[in-house]
């Protein structure tokens, strides 16, 4: 794929010509300059990062999946699928706007205005749903960044809304007390993108190249030499200006804001530079808190997270036991970007994932889409208000909790050893058969996922099983101030529930002296 020959003739954002980084091909540590502080890019020195207690303890978080992509409200990947010939965007595109050749993406950002934006409001709702840590949207593959950027022109500072948005969402959020983080999407753009540059097969436009390739706006649709339709989720064929100028943007985005938690969709990317990356961002993470970093970095690709280096995230699933370290879950109550007319999750759902990850040792991070106004639309605040209502009642069996012996019991946890990414659609809501457990302390959380007729039976709490449970002293249950009957023999804990349960969803009894 290379440099292109339009490329090489121009200016590589962030003052370095594209012909000269072509010549030069500058190889790390030329030109990466890193904080001094306890890491080296090396995955020898990032393999003795620690997880900080604070994301451990934390198990939900609030993400808002939200940019320019959102001003047209047709769902995720718009700025990609409107330049591929049929598809259901292209096809709205055109029927709505025009032909891509005359009306493309870079024509939409106006459309984008976030004129009922008020993120202060908006992190009040989220952390009194119980949110920990609230994350913003650096940049997505659109090659849009919503931060004053110092490298790329097409920024929100200076297009569509004209405010910093991740500046506006980190005062927010950490003026709540919530931890920050934003998410890069950046380093696959250069293949993403490229459908941007491609034409018509039939039809009337047939042959006419779309807005893409007009060299004047080369900077957000990135100067790459061929159409990657197929679009194979990796670095091949990335070349390495492209790559230096990932790390430069991103680098830019962690220290304009210093995130506690920079999430990478995707395997940690580009090696050297990745790993240069993310040693700088714990660097200064260190040198913020006296030398102990606080920060986290996610990948989805396990191997970066087996041992230090990063966090793993699962993309819309979720690992098939209790995992060593903790991890997270990353989805969306609908489309990552906003969708009218969208079907979301329902609460009892949020609910089901949050206590299945947190038994497993991982965390939520739930995005809610916003429109392009920037107000949450009636249905999503009614799926906040599910999950406010459920973690006001049930809260310490979540947050500060650590997994017990083993994470759940009932007929959920047969399907356990498919669960994997992007599985969520196969998965059904939990029942009352379904128990999942966590622990605080001598504390023990079970939670019946699902109101039962009129007893409770927690099959792993028997009296003689290899768990080596022991006798249980006492049983509550969250929410409720009566005095529970409930007996413990060979075939379980029994507990009689009161015709008036606490909780809509899933219910928590809290266990002592076993």
């Amino acid at each position: 794929m290379g440099i292109s020959r339009r490329s090489a003739l121009g200016l590589f954002a962030g003052g370095i010509s594209l012909a000269r980084a072509q010549t030069v091909k500058p190889q790390l540590p030329a030109g990466i300059e890193i904080a001094q502080g306890p890491f080296q890019g090396t995955r020898e020195s990032l393999r003795n990062y620690q997880i900080p207690d604070w994301f451990r303890d934390a198990k939900f978080g609030i993400w808002a999946h939200w940019g320019p992509q959102s001003a047209v409200e047709d769902g995720d990947w718009y700025a990609r699928n409107m330049y591929m010939e049929g598809s259901p965007q292209y096809n709205y595109h055109v029927q709505t706007y025009g032909h891509p050749s005359k009306f493309g993406y870079k024509d939409t950002i106006p459309h984008w205005k976030a004129e009922k934006f008020e993120p202060a409001e908006l992190i009040a709702l989220y952390k009194k749903a119980g949110a920990k840590y609230f994350v913003s949207m650096g940049v997505h593959h659109d090659n849009f960044d919503m931060w004053n950027s110092k490298y790329q022109r097409w920024n929100v500072t200076k297009m569509g809304p004209q405010k910093d948005v991740v500046g506006l969402w980190s005062k927010a959020a950490r003026d709540a007390g919530l931890r920050f983080g934003v998410t890069e999407h950046l380093w696959i753009t250069y293949k993403w993108f490229s459908t941007s540059h491609g034409h018509d097969q039939s039809g009337p436009y047939a042959g006419v190249p779309y807005d893409g390739s007009n060299p004047d706006y080369s900077d957000l649709y990135v100067d790459s030499d061929e159409v990657d339709l197929k679009l194979d989720w990796n670095e091949s064929n990335i070349p390495v200006w492209w790559k230096h100028y990932w790390y430069q943007r991103i680098k830019d985005l962690v220290d304009q804001y210093e995130p506690d938690l920079l999430y990478t969709d995707g395997a940690l990317p580009f090696e050297e530079y990745g790993l240069n990356l993310v040693a700088h961002h714990y660097n200064l993470s260190a040198r913020k808190h006296g030398g102990k970093t606080e920060a986290v970095y996610t990948s989805k690709r396990p191997e970066d997270s087996e041992k230090g280096v990063a966090v793993l995230d699962v993309e819309r699933g979720l690992v098939d036991k209790i995992w060593p370290r903790p991890w997270q879950t990353d989805t969306c109550i609908g489309e990552w970007h906003y969708k009218r007319g969208e079907k979301y999750k329902t609460a009892k759902t949020v609910i089901d994932m949050l206590v299945d990850i947190v038994s497993r040792n991982g965390n939520l991070l739930l995005n809610f889409p916003l429109p392009a106004s920037g107000q949450l639309d009636l249905e999503e605040r009614a799926v906040l208000a599910g999950i406010t209502g459920w973690t006001a009642v049930n809260s310490e069996a979540i947050y500060e909790t650590r997994p017990w012996k083993i994470f759940g019991e009932g007929p959920s946890t047969a399907a356990s050893a498919q669960d994997s990414a992007f599985n969520e659609e196969k998965r059904k809501d939990l029942t009352a058969e379904d128990v999942r457990f966590t622990t605080k302390g001598n504390i023990l959380y079970a939670a019946v996922m699902g109101a039962p007729d009129y007893q409770a039976v927690i099959k792993p709490l028997a009296q003689e099983t290899g768990l080596r449970v022991g006798k249980i002293q006492n049983v509550t249950l969250l929410g409720y101030s009566g005095r529970l009957e409930w007996t413990q023999d060979k075939a379980g804990l029994r507990v009689l529930v009161p015709e008036k349960l606490p909780s809509e969803y899933a219910i928590v009894f809290k266990i002592e002296g076993a």
